[in-house]
């Protein structure tokens, strides 16, 4: 696929959604660092399902902290690996706490020495919060950067590095809420909407349904 192509499939997508974000819902950095941990193999619905009442009672690390684990858990239960995600999340407030003021850092290294922070969770809240041009990629991504042709690669870093060499400058900061979005209501895992979308005819998938 060639530049010319790529710059068109992302002016579409603007086009269709020129201010893309997470389907995560919060209010500060904290907020999205909490709801990122706990969607790793749970759906976003679900995760705002939990973190409604639990942002209400406790959305700093020192309250959430103070919460303690046993407690959390009765918030979190819904969603899986609970158990270790709860773990994982008070040893990030207590680090948040002792280390950083009680601040998320804007530093992909900081970020990613949390308790349950991998490589794609720092991606997204450098990106979404600290409107970092970085492009965090889960199967969603993955799957529409190989169906079309814009990054393809054996794995997830390497298509993320291809993502970061091969989208035009100019949309580099929205391109993962645009590829994630695409691949979770149009370019799904099975039977792809592919009559119903903006860049059916740029697409180089060679099963296109019908």
């Amino acid at each position: 696929m060639n530049k010319t192509k790529r710059t068109e499939i992302f002016s579409r997508l603007r086009e269709l959604n020129p201010h893309p974000t997470t389907e995560l819902n919060f209010n500060n950095e904290f907020e999205l660092l909490i709801a990122v941990i706990l969607s790793a193999q749970a759906t976003d619905v679900g995760v705002n399902k939990a973190i409604g009442p639990l942002y209400k009672v406790a959305n700093t690390p020192e309250a959430i902290y103070k919460l303690g684990e046993k407690k959390l858990k009765t918030y979190v239960k819904t969603i899986g690996l609970y158990n270790t995600k709860a773990k994982n999340i008070i040893k990030t407030c207590k680090i948040l706490i002792d280390e950083h003021n009680g601040q998320v850092p804007e530093n992909r290294e900081a970020l990613e020495a949390l308790p349950g922070v991998g490589r794609k969770t720092a991606n997204v809240v450098l990106n979404t919060v600290f409107g970092h041009p970085t492009i965090a990629v889960d199967t969603h991504i993955y799957r529409v950067s190989n169906r079309t042709g814009i990054a393809p690669g054996k794995n997830v870093i390497e298509v993320e590095k291809r993502l970061l060499r091969l989208v035009p400058e100019e949309f580099k900061r929205d391109a993962h809420h645009w590829l994630i979005l695409h691949g979770r209501y149009t370019c799904i895992a099975r039977n792809p909407k592919c009559l119903n979308c903006t860049i059916h005819d740029l697409c180089e998938f060679t099963k296109k349904s019908s």
